[in-house]
């Protein structure tokens, strides 16, 4: 069956290079900001709280991440925040955009072992000129043949995506580490979704995993992508 995929779509942070951690590391910056507010878990859950309502304004990014740790701060304090702890917040998130880009084992490898056999699409959802900076610095840009930034990942979204630079989802392969994003709507568009757990999980990307589905397939690392396709 390895044949009849023609399409592999790959997710981009987490699964090609680091991102979450980033993030966790600027959320205990926070935390650090505000402790003489309130404690830890309840600036975390307030934190979340209000990036789960901002998704819908602001989308998925360090932008919108940055302005619900404003938001929050003003909350938790009850509109108190010193103008200091908002501007080192603005600071942190200013830092993440800078952050250099660190591919994760195996990812260069991968992409490369499989562009010679297969049409291969980048498909990631975040800011626009963030995910295209990061693909830039990433080296990776030139082994893809299509690149899809977009707002959110449903199951029309691999529909046209897969149409547009492929033979169609029932064609083709999604590999991510978010069972939300990239492994469940890939198979309810008609496709494989393959997972590759990552160290890190934001809680709104957690989902049930389909794990009676025949395309649905977990790795443990970018490096063994080659050996399943081969073995399907």
């Amino acid at each position: 069956m390895a044949q009849k995929i023609t399409t592999i779509g790959f997710d981009a942070d987490d699964t090609l290079w680091q991102n979450e951690e980033f993030f966790r590391l600027t959320e205990e910056r926070f935390v650090m900001l505000l402790e003489d507010y309130a404690d830890r878990d309840h600036l975390a859950e307030r934190l979340l709280q209000a990036e789960r309502r901002n998704l819908g304004h602001y989308g998925f990014g360090i932008k919108g991440f940055v302005l619900s740790m404003i938001e929050t701060a003003i909350e938790v304090t009850d509109e108190r925040v010193p103008a200091s702890v908002i501007s080192e917040i603005i600071a942190a998130g200013q830092e993440m955009l800078r952050h250099p880009i660190h591919l994760l084992p195996h990812a260069r490898d991968a992409v490369e072992a499989l562009g010679n056999k297969h049409k291969l699409v980048l498909v990631t959802k975040g800011d626009l000129l963030d995910q295209e900076r990061k693909l830039a610095q990433s080296g990776l840009g030139d082994l893809f043949d299509a690149v899809e930034i977009v707002s959110e990942k449903t199951p029309q979204t691999y529909i046209r995506a897969f149409m547009r630079h492929g033979h169609g989802p029932e064609r083709a392969m999604m590999v991510g580490n978010s069972m939300k994003s990239d492994v469940v709507p890939a198979i309810e568009a008609g496709g494989w979704g393959v997972h590759v757990p990552a160290r890190y999980e934001w809680e709104i990307e957690k989902a049930e995993a389909p794990t009676d589905h025949p395309r649905f397939r977990v790795l443990a690392h970018l490096g063994e992508l080659p050996d399943l396709l081969a073995a399907l």
